[in-house]
């Protein structure tokens, strides 16, 4: 079986939300003003329904593996999106499908004319960290914009 790179639909969000959720609880990340307490995160196919955002499910044989997107969110300076919600389950880590999905990702902000792509994480996601780094994220020394998710506290910016 091969891995399907997909946008998200309704169909997607429970199991999507229960890898957010696991991932938290994995690495001990607060769920306080983060997305795990966001009442969003179990309805994550209407938020993609936003103009402008997109979000990428990995899926093989039916089952969701994990997904990355990226929103407008508000407060971000003109042409930049935030890359959001990069997930992927346990047994699906270590195996090349998050470089598949940040590709996707930002090939699909590129289609809509976006020209940076900023991003929230925590320090103890190293492999998250690592990705993002090898892409050409650079760090920053305070939040953009108004994602309301005041626990993270690594921001990063990369010019596309």
């Amino acid at each position: 079986m091969s891995v399907i790179i997909r946008k998200i639909n309704s169909q997607d969000d429970v199991a999507l939300a229960i890898i957010i959720k696991k991932t938290f609880d994995e690495f001990q990340l607060p769920k306080e003003g983060t997305v795990y307490a966001d009442k969003s995160t179990d309805h994550l196919s209407n938020v993609f329904a936003e103009p402008g955002s997109v979000y990428l499910i990995a899926e093989e044989g039916g089952k969701i593996l994990g997904g990355c997107g990226f929103f407008p969110t508000a407060g971000l300076p003109e042409g930049c999106v935030e890359l959001v919600k990069f997930y992927l389950s346990e047994s699906a880590r270590g195996k090349g499908l998050g470089k598949m999905l940040i590709d996707e990702t930002i090939k699909e902000a590129k289609l809509l004319n976006y020209t940076n792509m900023y991003l929230e994480s925590f320090p103890s996601l190293t492999a998250a960290i690592a990705i993002y780094n090898a892409y050409g994220f650079k760090k920053l020394n305070a939040p953009l914009g108004n994602s309301g998710h005041f626990a993270c506290n690594v921001w990063m910016l990369k010019s596309l």
